[in-house]
């Protein structure tokens, strides 16, 4: 009896360390999945930029997935904002046969997106080594490497070399301030800046530029700059 006793305690021991370990498990997959909704990032180990699922929203790539870069040194477009971004420029018939820039690229989301929907041509511009990897990566994988350019280096030098830009898409780290410096740096008459604050408006203008949309997703402002 007491070694049946003693069994039995063990089996709802161990029943118990298993209903325990499961709930925690199912807490873990529930927070991603909540973290991934709000940021669009899952907080796997070491690696708080890996993307669940991260992928085009529409167009001629809708559905194929883009590979992120690990690490902390990218902050990738949530797929809420960048939908709505996109929708927004499409109402304004900026997309279709644009010559965009991608600048602070990381993994090419917004530029990817920007083809996807028929850009003619994207200029990627990112000076972390292992996120331009990635980035070539994405492009070849997914086929349109040849309506395409790398450029690995600073944006704001860079910028000045596209001269043939109408449309710049500017997601930097948050702690990004040099925005009038890099407006100042493009040819492009309109630009698209996420940030973590609203930018251009009637307190704090741009000179030369004209704040025409601003809607916050989450932490980022996205903010429509038109020449």
């Amino acid at each position: 009896m007491i070694s049946s006793a003693g069994g039995l305690a063990s089996g709802l021991g161990r029943s118990a360390s298993v209903m325990v370990t499961s709930s925690v498990a199912d807490w873990c997959g529930w927070a991603s999945l909540v973290l991934s909704h709000i940021y669009g990032v899952a907080v796997v180990g070491d690696t708080p930029n890996s993307l669940l699922g991260m992928r085009v929203v529409a167009g001629e790539l809708k559905g194929r997935k883009i590979q992120a870069p690990e690490g902390k040194t990218t902050r990738p477009t949530t797929d809420m904002a960048r939908e709505a971004t996109f929708n927004a420029l499409g109402s304004l018939n900026v997309v279709v046969g644009a010559r965009v820039v991608d600048a602070f690229a990381g993994s090419g989301a917004l530029g990817i997106e920007a083809i996807s929907r028929g850009a003619a041509h994207c200029t990627f511009i990112e000076r972390d080594r292992v996120a331009v990897e990635v980035l070539r990566e994405n492009l070849e994988t997914l086929g349109i490497a040849d309506r395409a350019t790398v450029i690995r280096g600073d944006v704001m030098t860079s910028l000045r070399n596209v001269t043939d830009a109408t449309l710049v898409l500017a997601d930097p780290p948050y702690d990004f301030v040099a925005w009038q410096e890099l407006l100042d740096a493009t040819l492009a008459d309109l630009v698209v800046a996420e940030s973590d604050r609203e930018l251009g408006g009637a307190d704090a203008p741009f000179a030369g530029w004209t704040q025409v949309r601003v809607k916050r997703y989450g932490r980022a402002f996205v903010t429509f700059l038109q020449r």
